[in-house]
């Protein structure tokens, strides 16, 4: 009985691991990090490198219906496009050491490294960006970033709205004038935990870090996005930064036309 047990078991597990691959597309990866974590990542294309990196509570795949992945499609270039850990197909770690140290961005060095990269370009958006702010600064090889949807406030060690989200995540009631998206998570079924400890350990490029900046920099912000801070501010924090508008909102200007424009405007 036992081994009939432990043979529907086995069985059981070979089906659950075939459905899973079966739904991973054909550029999916999993690549392990320091800390064994598996961070799932797509490499599409073969022209020069460009990481692409998701917002909070986003994926990767995210990029992939937008104007900006078809636009670096056509121009040739190489699209590395990972869930960053806690997010998507990426393992979800449920404590501090999961995320502290700056492991977010260590774990894009590392893989870029795997991929025997030895240059490529940056584009952020919203907390992609913020991640893609710290990579310039630890990673020589990085030659290009792109900043979608940020201002200057993640560059404030104790910026509330990243401090209120993080309470609220875990659990804290009393917090207030918590926007959309975390009154959302807050009531969804959506990895609080991991998405807390995001806000927690999230990577903090200050002014003095960002004045040393010596690569290529450009700010994109959606003309009707009020969210994270000054774009201007930010700009005179980056020595050489260009700054440009493209329409939309926070949640909709990197999905436009004019920001892939841009985009690849910048890159060449």
């Amino acid at each position: 009985m036992k081994k009939f047990a432990g043979t529907l078991i086995l069985i059981a597990s070979m089906l659950i691991s075939k459905a899973f691959s079966q739904e991973l597309p054909p550029e999916g990866h999993f690549y392990a990090a320091t800390d064994q974590v598996k961070i799932y990542y797509e490499d599409i294309g073969k022209g020069y490198p460009i990481l692409l990196l998701h917002g909070f509570t986003g994926t990767g795949k995210n990029w992939k219906g937008s104007a900006l992945f078809s636009s670096l499609s056509k121009a040739g270039y190489r699209m590395i496009i990972p869930d960053l850990r806690g997010n998507g197909l990426s393992e979800h770690p449920h404590s501090d050491e999961g995320y502290l140290d700056e492991i977010e961005t260590k774990d894009l060095i590392s893989l870029m490294k795997e991929l025997n990269i030895k240059e490529y370009n940056v584009v952020g958006y919203s907390r992609g960006s913020i991640v893609g702010s710290k990579l310039m600064t630890m990673d020589p090889r990085v030659k290009k970033l792109v900043m979608g949807g940020m201002g200057d406030s993640y560059t404030n060690k104790v910026w509330p709205k990243r401090l209120r989200t993080y309470a609220a995540l875990m659990g804290d009631t009393s917090v207030h004038e918590m926007d959309a998206t975390v009154k959302r998570l807050t009531t969804s079924g959506a990895d609080k935990i991991a998405l807390a400890y995001q806000q927690k350990y999230q990577p903090v490029t200050t002014p003095a870090e960002l004045a040393k900046v010596k690569i290529p920099v450009l700010i994109i912000r959606g003309t009707e996005d009020q969210e994270n801070g000054s774009e201007t501010v930010l700009q005179t924090y980056i020595p050489g930064s260009k700054l440009v508008y493209t329409p939309g909102t926070h949640g909709t200007a990197s999905k436009t036309q004019q920001f892939a424009d841009a985009v690849i405007g910048f890159f060449k």
